[in-house]
């Protein structure tokens, strides 16, 4: 098999993106649509999400899944997402910084503001 071709085969591009998930920048549009290998990829870094199809931005369990390691990942999601309380919550307990990136309605809601304070009290140690 020539490079070429080894790119177009699904398992040899998931054995690489299991070894760094950077490798996702490599892969083919089909792969980068491909969930399973978008997700082996942001277990590896969640930096690659970037490289994601515009479709798995807008998957709730990808996101997710990048979020949960950084919340600021929450900037590569879809509108739709950053306008989901839950995906937000979590996004703003892990990094606080993402609540800049979810919708406007979320930015003023009550409940997001109390994590993202939470969150600010937890990193200067503030009682």
């Amino acid at each position: 098999m020539t490079n070429t071709q080894n790119w177009a085969n699904k398992d040899f591009v998931l054995e690489k993106v299991k070894q760094d998930g950077w490798a996702l920048r490599y892969a083919s549009k089909k792969f980068r649509n491909d969930k399973e290998v978008v997700l082996e990829a942001v277990k590896q870094d969640v930096q690659v999400i970037q490289y994601a199809s515009e479709e798995l931005k807008g998957d709730r369990e990808v996101i997710l899944e990048a979020v949960k390691q950084n919340g600021y990942a929450l900037r590569y999601a879809s509108e739709e997402l950053k306008n989901d309380k839950e995906v937000v919550l979590i996004a703003v307990k892990q990094n606080r910084w993402a609540l800049y990136c979810a919708s406007e309605e979320l930015r003023n809601d009550k409940e997001v503001l109390e994590a993202f304070r939470q969150n600010i009290k937890n990193y200067y140690k503030i009682t």
